[in-house]
């Protein structure tokens, strides 16, 4: 569904930003992009860099004909960029010289500038570096939406049996009861706008009040405040994975769990838990795929990849790009 709803979009309203322009598997999934009509590529990078890579690898790719590049050495709306940018953070301790170094080393701060402007409709970054430091430009830059709270991130998996998102493993180390479920609330919202319903598991070491740990009443707290503040949304915890997954095992030991059917959406208690289970189930289930992490919170459409991205998530990222930018488009004019 997402695939085609990012076909469905007109080019001019796909414009997507890939920060790493000079990476081999961006230039792949560029040629993916284009051959699907998932959306219109910028690459950000040294022209000449990306021209002899795109003929090492021998693609079929023209610069203006296929794509746009956005010269990080040479643009011409450099100047506006670097000024903008030393308005935007000259109390950070900014100065221009920092800002004008930024704006020429920096390609994920050039993508979220541009991306501001207008320039495109949404940012893919993150195939090289540390998560946090892409993050840090796109809450400097681009900041939370006003509906948001936090920042997040969730990743899919779709494994052989199911589809499952885990929530949250690359943001928030410690989530307080209040950050889960706004970070419940994001996911669950974003799985709606793939046309998918979610049925959410808060998930602990605790099984329905098996423990009086911090951890677990921090969840059952979530739990509380989740079914307040979304009473229609399907949820229930704190809960073990194996309960979240296999209703037998919750129908015998709770029947009166609020959760129906399986979990596909797992809110996990911290950082930790999140990446780790997302990392185990990824490899152990070499045959799936997974898409993301997918950036929750964002006042315009930024994705963060990290630098094990293959070239088929670069691809499912940008059609979930385009998918979100056309969703902020249509809200944005009440439709």
């Amino acid at each position: 569904p997402v695939f085609n709803a990012a076909k469905a979009v007109p080019m001019e309203h796909k414009r997507v930003i890939f920060a790493e322009g000079e990476d081999e598997r961006v230039l792949h999934a560029v040629r993916v992009v284009i051959d699907e009509g998932l959306a219109r590529p910028i690459l950000v990078g040294r022209p000449s860099v990306i021209e002899m890579r795109i003929q090492r690898i021998g693609l079929n790719l023209v610069p203006g004909r296929d794509f746009d590049v956005v010269n990080s050495e040479s643009d011409p709306r450099y100047r506006e960029l670097w000024n903008e940018y030393f308005r935007l953070m000259s109390r950070d301790g900014v100065t221009p010289e920092i800002a004008k170094s930024r704006m020429r080393r920096d390609t994920t701060l050039i993508g979220c500038m541009l991306l501001r402007r207008g320039d495109a409709d949404a940012l893919v970054c993150g195939t090289y570096g540390i998560y946090e430091h892409h993050l840090r430009h796109v809450r400097d830059v681009i900041g939370l939406s006003a509906d948001s709270k936090l920042f997040a991130a969730m990743t899919l998996l779709l494994l052989p049996k199911r589809m499952l998102a885990i929530s949250d493993p690359y943001v928030n180390e410690t989530p307080a009861a209040e950050e889960v479920a706004e970070i419940a609330r994001m996911a669950a919202a974003e799985l709606r706008r793939f046309g998918i319903e979610p049925r959410v598991a808060l998930l602990s070491h605790s099984n329905f009040g098996s423990s009086g740990s911090v951890s677990a009443r921090k969840m059952r707290q979530a739990r509380e405040l989740l079914r307040a503040s979304e009473p229609d949304l399907v949820c229930d915890g704190e809960m073990h994975g194996d309960s979240a997954l296999a209703p037998q095992i919750r129908e015998r030991l709770h029947p009166d769990s609020t959760l129906t059917g399986d979990a596909n959406l797992l809110v996990m208690p911290n950082l930790d838990a999140a990446n780790i289970s997302f990392n185990l189930m990824k490899i152990a289930n070499g045959d799936g795929v997974s898409v993301g992490p997918i950036l929750l919170g964002s006042a315009l459409p930024v994705h963060i990849l990290t630098p094990s991205a293959t070239v088929r998530r670069l691809v499912n990222i940008t059609a979930v790009s385009v998918v979100d930018a056309q969703d902020q488009r249509t809200r944005a004019s009440g439709d």
